[in-house]
Order: structure tokens, then C-alpha cells, then sequence
């Protein structure tokens, strides 16, 4: 029988809110489960197929997970969807470049 995403996350959904709540602790206040799971689909399990998922793996994999790894993942994908070459506006400027005409102080 193969089990689908949703029907592991419904099952394992008392776990990830276990993870959850010691992410929060470590720091990572606005995580959810969702973005936990959207982890071990995209990382962990990326070169798995659903039917090779079981239900302990995929707990011990929940439980195994460092926020530092996840972090590390998160970071990656932002820097992946960055647009480098993006326009910017004048006050995204300013704020790169400071206020040019502040007083300078002469020592």
C-alpha cells in the first residue's frame, strides 16, 4: 500500500508539532509544520520515492532534524530565488547607500 504525502503528514502531524515547539524554543519563532514537512520533501527525502517512506523513517527523520539544517536549507532556497539582477527603487538606494547629505565631520 502506498502512502501519499498527505496522508503521512496527517499521521506524523502530532511529531512535526513536537518539532515545532523545540524550533520555537531554539530561536525559529515563525516555523510551522508546513515548513518542516516542505524540508523533508524537498531535502531529505528528495532522491525517495513516497512508497519507500514507512512511518518510523519518516518519524526518526522528524526528530533527527537540527534547526541548523534547516536554516541551512531555507538560506539556500532564498538565495536560489533571489533575483540578483532585480531593479531597485530610490529608497531601497538611499538605504544602501546612506544619506549623502548629512554634515560631514571634519577632524
Amino acid at each position: 500500500m502506498v502512502i501519499q504525502y498527505e496522508q503521512l503528514f496527517t499521521k506524523v502531524l502530532p511529531v512535526l508539532k513536537i518539532k515545532k515547539t523545540d524550533f520555537k524554543i531554539e530561536g525559529l519563532k515563525s516555523i510551522t509544520e508546513h515548513d518542516i514537512w516542505r524540508f523533508l520533501i524537498m531535502k531529505k527525502w528528495k532522491k525517495l520515492n513516497e512508497s519507500d517512506l514507512v512511518l518510523h523513517k519518516v518519524i526518526s527523520d522528524i526528530f533527527s532534524l537540527t534547526a541548523a539544517q534547516y536554516m541551512t536549507f531555507t538560506q539556500v532556497e532564498e538565495l536560489k530565488s533571489a533575483n540578483w539582477f532585480a531593479p531597485i527603487n530610490d529608497d531601497e538606494l538611499k538605504m544602501l547607500i546612506g544619506n549623502q547629505n548629512s554634515p560631514k565631520i571634519l577632524s
